[in-house]
């Protein structure tokens, strides 16, 4: 693939994100994908296999009851990696996340094979997620 299908992809994998659709983002990971979650809070760390990145999706989901919102601000497609530039809101039980961030993406075989986040503040991440 080259770096417009990629930006395509990552693309993709937001719309999907954003409208809790499993089903996409599932065809779009590969299977044994990696996804490295920044800082040191209870969702930090390494999710191994599509379905631990799915289930962690879902877990920020729950914990935000429903209300994050990610905005894409531009996304920058290479022929291996992708980054995404992003915002992330969210409020819940009185605690509220307004932090810029980015996730470089590596793309393999037309599908998402690692993703890992960065965030300008990583602690306040720590504090909303738990």
């Amino acid at each position: 693939m080259g770096t417009v299908e990629n930006a395509e992809l990552v693309r993709r994998g937001y719309e999907a994100f954003s409208a809790g659709d499993m089903a996409t983002l599932s065809e779009i990971f590969a299977e044994d994908a990696v996804w490295h979650v920044a800082g040191n809070g209870a969702l930090s760390g390494r999710k191994e296999g599509r379905d631990a990145i799915l289930a962690y999706f879902g877990e920020l989901g729950t914990r935000s009851e429903g209300k994050l919102k990610v905005t894409v601000q531009d996304i920058v497609a290479g022929d291996n990696h992708t980054v995404a530039l992003q915002h992330n809101k969210a409020e819940s039980n009185g605690r509220t996340l307004d932090t810029d961030g980015a996730i470089a993406f590596q793309v393999r075989d037309g599908k998402i094979a690692e993703g890992r986040e960065f965030f300008a503040d990583t602690a306040q991440g720590d504090a909303f997620w738990g």
